[in-house]
């Protein structure tokens, strides 16, 4: 089924709601005038508020995609991230929340 592709200018966080970025995007492929971001790039988190040992395993720092990356649609020979992409936050293994994205393209 379809999702909508994952662009630079989306709303993603992990489950601690830190605000998440990409340390990377596609400068060629744009969606709503933004770079689509593609299976490769991994994510920087800011702002976790998971608590370091001894009182919880955060903050989360990385996040790096694992599942749901699109099958037909590439960049570079690379697949591109849909809306129900998952990736897993380092060091604390909680989900990657994508909270809103484009929703004009899409992809499977």
């Amino acid at each position: 089924m379809p999702a909508s592709l994952l662009h630079r200018g989306a709303t993603v966080a992990c489950a601690h709601q830190g605000p998440a970025q990409p340390g990377a995007s596609s400068s060629t492929v744009k969606v709503g005038g933004q770079p689509v971001v593609t299976q490769a790039n991994g994510y920087t988190i800011s702002g976790c508020t998971l608590p370091p040992p001894p009182n919880g395993n955060g903050p989360c720092a990385t996040a790096q995609w694992t599942t749901g990356a699109a099958t037909k649609v590439r960049v570079g020979g690379i697949p591109v991230l849909l809306a129900t992409s998952q990736a897993t936050c380092a060091p604390t293994g909680t989900p990657l929340q994508i909270q809103s994205t484009q929703t004009k393209v899409q992809g499977t």
